[in-house]
């Protein structure tokens, strides 16, 4: 068995398709992006921040993919099988119609012996159909040279740190490096490719129809019996249930984490250097992750989350950004250094491409009324809290008592500087504020008299020196003048009456600077220099905290069109990035938690006051 050298480039697409393109698979601790041309382009094995094996998304030539599509020219069409996150991609041809069924085995056999496992069931399901299949995993992001052997109807990858393993119904061919197969199917006709990694304690294994079937089946009926928990049952169940089940595919079963995003540097402006790993656990985008999983029922990812909390977030240990750090590695670890990936040429030619994330050493201070609060609705909705978690509340909301009065990096983790960010200083109120009512509802000890004195000093201060006269609005940061997105939470965390003069006039001012066809800009990045270059698109979480914040201002006509023109900015499958961009476009990494959560929450609230 002789090492191939690793090739210069993968054949296939001479560019990735557009982000919004794709469709999501998963195992509950990684995932796959599928193209709407049957193409895995994005897949890390085992979890979500290994090295990729399918990286075709950041760069067609290095960064390798599994091709597998009809090999004649055809229309496709992508959806997903009911309640599940099973995907199916068709292809229309000439002479018949066929598809791809697409998952991660979750439960059985699979799941149970570590084997993380995709496997894609092929039909013809009217006529006949020729197929082509190219499988060329890149290991290590695309820089370690790998091996291959052929036996017979499987094929062995073995590179220096991980081993595939791809099993097929149908013959396979190999040139050296990739896997290849031309096949044809007619109408009932089945073939089935398992792709494995495999090891030791993991040996490869076939994956024959029956096999394949029962795998299909499993999967289908663990998706269905999760969702099965949900409460929801308004006017956009079918939207709330797909970013519900988005939701799940970001969790990592081993630990309880719930990652931001489960890839890494795709553009939020095509071009530009905005470009991020998203693949850790983001202290505020999780705990907003168990508000919203809380609210439709599913408390079960809360508990995880609360035992990733208690196992890998210890309070007091000194950092200077404070006892919790902004982020985690889905393992809890702390150490998440930064580099770029200079061989990639980044998504659709947006360098640079980065793994690890600098931003994990920043001090935010609103991640502690996050996480504080979700503690609170945990204990509130799901069950009470221990004493040694309440200790450790006790521990930050004294430090916070302590801290709340200094600048930081806030919510947007800029690089331009800190700032005394008024987000900030309203989650620093959150955090306190939740932590009272606990003590009181549950009759827990705590420092109450110190506790009101912080909350009422940092409410003053906000009213202060967070509200510009001229602008008539509360603004960004302290004595500032430029408007921030940020600030549509006030009413959302009850800091402010909905319809106080104050914030209506605040909320007509977001409307006429931030707003455009019901999408919101976070802020001008010309007014508020952040330390990139660059622009970005209009924001999603921001523009489903417009609707929450139209709904609670009784504005509901408004709200309800601005939700329902958020809706058609969804890609072919309900899923959604980070940011829209200015002809509709989906930008950032894919998909994000921080947009389906907040969905969740706008249709929910919406709902309510629709009745």
């Amino acid at each position: 068995m002789a090492e191939t050298q690793l090739p210069q480039d993968t054949p296939g697409r001479p560019r990735p398709l557009p982000i919004a393109e794709h469709g999501l698979i998963g195992d509950l601790r990684s995932v796959a992006l599928v193209g709407s041309d049957g193409t895995i382009d994005w897949y890390c094995c085992r979890a979500f921040d290994r090295p990729s094996v399918f990286a075709a998304i950041l760069d067609p030539e290095r960064g390798g993919a599994f091709e597998l599509a009809a090999a004649v020219p055809a229309r496709t069409k992508q959806f997903y099988f009911p309640d599940t996150n099973v995907l199916i991609t068709r292809f229309y041809t000439e002479d018949g119609v066929g598809e791809i069924q697409d998952f991660m085995p979750v439960t059985g056999e699979a799941a149970e012996t570590g084997r993380h496992r995709v496997i894609r069931r092929v039909l013809c399901v009217r006529g006949t159909v020729p197929f082509r299949a190219r499988i060329a995993p890149r290991f290590d992001y695309g820089t370690a040279p790998h091996a291959l052997t052929m036996l017979g109807e499987s094929a062995l990858f073995e590179s220096r740190d991980m081993a595939l393993a791809l099993t097929a119904t149908v013959p396979l061919e190999g040139d050296g490096v990739d896997a290849l197969a031309d096949f044809k199917l007619t109408e009932g006709e089945t073939a089935v490719f398992a792709l494995d990694q495999v090891g030791e304690d993991v040996p490869p294994r076939g994956c024959p129809h029956m096999e394949a079937e029962h795998e299909f089946a499993a999967t289908v009926a663990y998706w269905r019996r999760w969702l099965s928990q949900s409460r929801y049952r308004g006017r956009w169940r079918e939207m709330v249930h797909r970013s519900a089940l988005t939701l799940k595919l970001l969790t990592y079963a081993p630990t309880g984490a719930i990652v931001a995003a489960p890839t890494t540097s795709l553009p939020e402006q095509l071009g530009g250097e905005r470009n991020w790993d998203y693949r850790y656990v983001w202290v505020r985008d999780a705990a907003f992750c168990v508000y919203a999983l809380l609210r439709l029922g599913f408390s079960g990812e809360a508990e995880a989350f609360m035992r990733f909390v208690t196992t890998h977030i210890s309070p007091g240990d000194g950092r200077a950004s404070g006892p919790l750090q902004i982020m985690y590695g889905i393992d809890g670890r702390t150490d998440l250094p930064e580099r770029e990936l200079r061989h990639l040429s980044g998504h659709q030619g947006s360098a640079p491409v980065r793994v690890g994330n600098a931003a994990a050493d920043q001090l935010q201070l609103d991640i502690y009324g996050a996480l504080i609060d979700s503690i609170y609705l945990y204990d509130k909705w799901a069950e009470p809290i221990s004493s040694g978690q309440w200790d450790d509340v006790c521990h930050l909301v004294d430090w916070v008592c302590d801290n709340w009065d200094q600048p930081d990096e806030g919510v947007w983790e800029t690089r331009g500087g800190r700032q005394n960010f008024l987000y900030s200083r309203l989650m620093c109120w959150v955090a306190i504020e939740r932590a009272i009512r606990l003590a009181n509802r549950r009759g827990l000890p705590a420092d109450i008299l110190r506790w009101r004195q912080s909350r009422d000093t940092i409410y003053r201060r906000i009213m202060d020196r967070g509200w510009s006269p001229g602008r008539r609005a509360f603004v960004q940061h302290e004595d500032g003048d430029v408007l921030d997105a940020s600030v549509l939470m006030m009413p959302l965390a009850k800091f402010i009456a909905p319809t106080d003069p104050k914030w209506l006039s605040t909320l007509d001012a977001l409307t006429e600077e931030l707003v455009s066809d019901s999408l919101v800009y976070r802020y001008d990045p010309q007014a508020s220099p952040d330390g990139v270059r660059g622009d970005e698109g209009t924001f999603s979480i921001c523009s489903f905290w417009y609707v929450e914040a139209l709904v609670r201002a009784g504005r509901l006509e408004e709200a309800r069109l601005a939700f329902e023109k958020m809706l058609t900015y969804a890609n072919h499958l309900g899923l959604y990035a980070e940011e829209i961009g200015r002809t509709g476009e989906q930008q950032g990494n894919f998909p994000q938690a921080f947009t389906h959560l907040s969905l969740i929450s706008a249709a929910f609230n919406l709902d309510r006051a629709l009745g």
